[in-house]
């Protein structure tokens, strides 16, 4: 029914990257339903993802706050809120709320992915009522979800993208004829790796990219679905936590600053209401919530950190940041960050300094790094500017990452603990920002270090039964701090760290093999759990 108050429909979806689109140009991607809704909705072009992983960006979409003020910085910490939530303002404005599909703000405070699985308790769902999702999954073919109140796990028939909208569609047509008016949102996994689970589709391109677009057209599909089954009044919004490296600049999923990492969709729709146009407004994660609410002509907290883009023409710049390096930053020797990104140039920093300088026009594949060129030395001052007005606006003293994580009490968390490698850019303009990274450490290897006698002596002699502490638990991919973990009676902490010590002053022998540590991680992670959770559930 039209209302003064829209329903809304918000639709996430998970590492859909902003250029792989029909629409936007890419012959790969075979996307009619959302090709035609983007002419009929106003499209931010500038939509940014500034944190670019999962949990930080979601729980910024559900608060309106930058990660290092919401709490959640790295992926699995739970969020929770000490101020508004999305829902939860829809739900005090008299709207119906409802969740269908991924989650992930729940977290796993062992720092094992322990409670990815997990009923997440009504009172941990930010104020959404209706209630049919998982804390986190991506086994599409074999999806479990959890409805309402109950606890007891069940499992989306077939492929999760096309029984979630089966059951969306149900929710919107069951409320046709309501007065009251509800806010849905409909979070997909797809196009989130795997990428060999997607439903069969003609595809030309190979490998990761076909199962990506693959996963793309089944998904585009189900949106389809989605808007025959909503009104002309309804507010439909289309949108991604982040975006997907996919292999650009030989690097592999999210957490980087560049285009294909940040990238997003944003698109708001509201026939008879809202004018399709293009904007150029730079959006970021944060400025969903205040944008929505404003849209929908509901008022948000002078709290938050985002703006409402529907009554301001927003900031000059979007704050790129990655406060603590975890998970594919930490293979390839990537530092802590903050950048700023305007349209037109691209500013990274990280703890040792100035990293990245992209001008995003000249150089639309950001293949020539231009930190550092005479050339550009007025606008990396003026960015430079630019990213230290959103420190202090934000209260961000860009502290080195131990500092945040010992102040969350994180420090436990496996992906922030995971070995660390080295990389490059395949044309040479840039290569991995962390000095450690590019020396021996307890964070090397155990295959890396025994490639190297003398590294392997140190090992050795700190470490004497380290042959029988390789096993099902423990694998020659891991690092001396990785296996401590895992097996904490295997090595005293104080031995460990007179162990780094002496890695650090041992010359690398081959530098190459650090440069090898990001190949085949993915696989290995999230499979094993610590003796001392192990035990807990037995």
């Amino acid at each position: 029914m039209t209302s003064i108050r829209p329903n809304v429909l918000l639709v996430i979806v998970d590492e859909w990257r902003a250029q792989a689109f029909g629409y936007r140009g890419d012959p790969n991607a075979h996307t009619p339903a959302i090709d035609e809704f983007a002419a009929e909705s106003i499209d931010f072009q500038n939509a940014v993802s500034g944190s670019p992983v999962c949990c930080p960006a979601r729980a910024s979409m559900m608060t309106g706050q930058y990660p290092l003020n919401h709490g959640v910085f790295i992926n699995d910490v739970e969020l929770e809120p000490t101020g508004p939530t999305l829902a939860g303002t829809f739900r005090d404005h008299g709207y119906e709320t409802g969740y269908i599909g991924k989650w992930h703000l729940y977290g796993s405070p062992a720092g094992w992915f322990e409670r990815r699985g997990a009923f997440v308790p009504p009172d941990r769902r930010l104020g959404y009522d209706y209630w049919k999702a998982a804390e986190c999954t991506h086994d599409y073919n074999e999806s479990h979800y959890y409805e309402g109140d109950d606890p007891t796990r069940r499992t989306w028939s077939g492929y999760d993208a096309r029984a979630q909208t089966d059951d969306a569609v149900e929710f919107i047509e069951e409320r046709a004829e309501s007065d009251r008016p509800w806010f849905l949102t409909v979070s997909y996994g797809p196009p989130h790796f795997p990428l060999d689970s997607a439903p069969e589709r003609a595809d030309e391109a190979t490998r990761d990219l076909r199962g990506y677009y693959a996963h793309i057209s089944a998904v585009d599909e189900c949106f389809g679905r989605l808007l025959e089954a909503v009104d002309d009044d309804v507010m439909v919004v289309f949108t991604s936590d982040h975006g997907d490296m996919l292999w650009s600049h030989g690097l592999e999923y999210k957490l980087m600053p560049w285009e294909e990492s940040i990238r997003v969709p944003l698109l708001i729709r509201r026939r008879e209401r809202l004018e399709p146009r293009r904007s150029t407004a730079l959006a970021n994660s944060p400025d969903l919530m205040p944008t929505l609410l404003g849209f929908a002509g509901l008022e948000s907290s002078q709290d938050l950190d985002g703006v409402d883009l529907s009554r301001s023409p927003g900031f000059q710049t979007a704050l790129l940041s990655a406060p603590v390096p975890f998970s594919t930053m930490r293979w390839n020797g990537f530092s802590e960050y903050r950048g700023v990104w305007d349209g037109r140039f691209t500013y990274v920093e990280t703890i040792e300094g100035a990293w990245l300088l992209y001008d995003n026009h000249d150089d639309p594949f950001q293949m020539r790094n231009r930190c550092g060129d005479p050339l550009l030395a007025a606008q990396q001052r003026r960015l430079r500017d630019e990213l230290g007005q959103w420190l202090a606006r934000l209260g961000d003293q860009f502290l080195p990452a131990p500092a945040y994580l010992k102040q969350a009490g994180l420090g436990h968390y496996f992906e922030v603990n995971e070995p660390l490698g080295t990389t490059s850019s395949p044309w040479g303009d840039w290569r991995s920002s962390s000095d450690r990274a590019r020396a021996y450490s307890i964070d090397t290897p155990l295959e890396v270090l025994a490639a190297d006698p003398q590294a392997w002596a140190a090992i050795r002699r700190a470490w004497s039964d380290v042959g029988e502490v390789l096993g099902d638990q423990a694998k020659p991919e891991d690092s001396p701090r990785l296996v401590s973990m895992l097996r904490p009676s295997s090595l005293d902490p104080s031995v460990l760290n007179d162990l780094d010590g002496e890695l650090i002053a041992v010359p690398v022998l081959r530098p190459e093999l650090l440069e090898r540590v990001a190949q085949g991680r993915g696989s290995t992670k999230a499979d094993r759990l610590p003796d001392t959770l192990m035990a807990e559930n037995r």
